[in-house]
């Protein structure tokens, strides 16, 4: 049985994937990572995630989301939360099935308050849309500031703006979480990382993604064809919503003390750049564009002072350089799938 072209494209995708892991980890047994970048892999991991899901928002439904840190931070402290007391509660001490649920429930706190969010908001177009889920990204953030969870054997008290809370304090408004046990792996960071391309490369090329490709390349003509706009946006919000609160809970179980104040508008604005970098609607240039910012400022250490100066003109020079019509046009030469392209269009005329 022949396989479609986009099987095999996506089949490919995951076999470098798993080749890039399993080099890594050869190279980790070796020793000839260095301990600070051991302690990137994780974090690249989450990064990608996050620059994936939000170019399904940014890149393939069309539309300009500055709230994706909002959805994360969402992830960080239900995931936590969650993690404390599932050993609370049921004593569990298998850390890998701790993290994974955790994920799962982080990645569902998320996605709800991608549909709360979604529902106002995904009316809206443009530079609209972007204010708004800036506005909600920064709710969000305060809101989490004002809350203070505990766990006290298998209940969780929560309280708003009161420190007063029976129990083990998980959650301590702007101090953020406490004590939490670290139990993310670089293992199940790199299978966040299939699963979300997983999730991605098949909406793209299923029908649901054909019709929100449409719905990006004409609101009108789509609706004119029977298509619901609003439904297929709110999918695409809802699902990169659901892989960032996952993202989000891997990293908060990276650290043992994270703040609300990390997951502001930088943070988003820091993936909406990898997003860039990377193409926009380009998967690929995504997870790249995010594995070399995420490790570059560590490269760059040795410079002391210099270090941001230096990372920002990489970006400077990365942009012109993907912006430049002479590449682009060497790169459409060279790649086999617009030669295709370009030989058929020579037929036919």
């Amino acid at each position: 049985m022949k396989l479609k072209k986009s099987t095999v494209n996506n089949l490919i995708s995951y076999g470098i994937v798993i080749v890039a892991f399993v080099v890594v980890q050869l190279m980790q047994g070796a020793g000839l990572i260095s301990r600070s970048l051991r302690g990137q892999l994780v974090p690249i991991c989450v990064y990608i995630v996050m620059a994936v899901s939000l170019n399904l928002t940014v890149g393939i439904s069309g539309e300009l989301s500055l709230g994706h840190a909002g959805f994360m931070s969402v992830g960080v402290f239900s995931g936590v939360v969650f993690s404390e007391w599932l050993m609370a509660a049921f004593s569990m001490e298998n850390e890998t099935m701790i993290l994974v649920l955790s994920m799962i429930v982080g990645g569902l706190f998320a996605g709800i308050a991608g549909v709360i969010i979604g529902v106002p908001v995904l009316r809206l177009q443009g530079d609209y849309l972007a204010i708004v889920t800036l506005a909600f990204g920064e709710i969000i953030r305060n809101v989490i500031n004002c809350l203070y969870i505990s766990v006290d054997g298998g209940q969780v008290h929560i309280a708003f703006d009161n420190p007063n809370v029976l129990g083990e304090i998980v959650v301590n408004g702007p101090a953020g979480t406490r004590g939490v046990s670290r139990m993310s792996t670089f293992t199940v960071g790199f299978a966040l990382v299939l699963f979300t391309l997983f999730v991605v490369l098949n909406l793209i090329n299923s029908r649901s993604g054909r019709a929100i490709m449409a719905c990006r390349d004409s609101r009108i003509a789509a609706e004119s064809v029977g298509i619901n706009v609003t439904k297929y946006r709110m999918m695409v919000f809802v699902t990169s919503a659901f892989l960032a609160g996952m993202a989000g809970t891997l990293y908060g179980l990276n650290m043992s003390s994270v703040q609300a104040s990390r997951f502001n508008f930088d943070t988003s604005i820091l993936v909406l750049v990898f997003v860039v970098l990377g193409g926009i609607g380009n998967i690929w240039g995504s997870i790249i564009a995010a594995t070399l910012l995420t490790v570059l400022p560590e490269l760059l250490r040795e410079f002391s002072d210099y270090r941001m100066l230096v990372y920002a003109v990489v970006l400077i020079l990365v942009m012109l350089v993907t912006n430049n019509p002479m590449i682009r046009a060497f790169f459409a030469r060279i790649t086999p799938h617009r030669r295709g392209e370009a030989g058929k269009g020579g037929e036919a005329a």
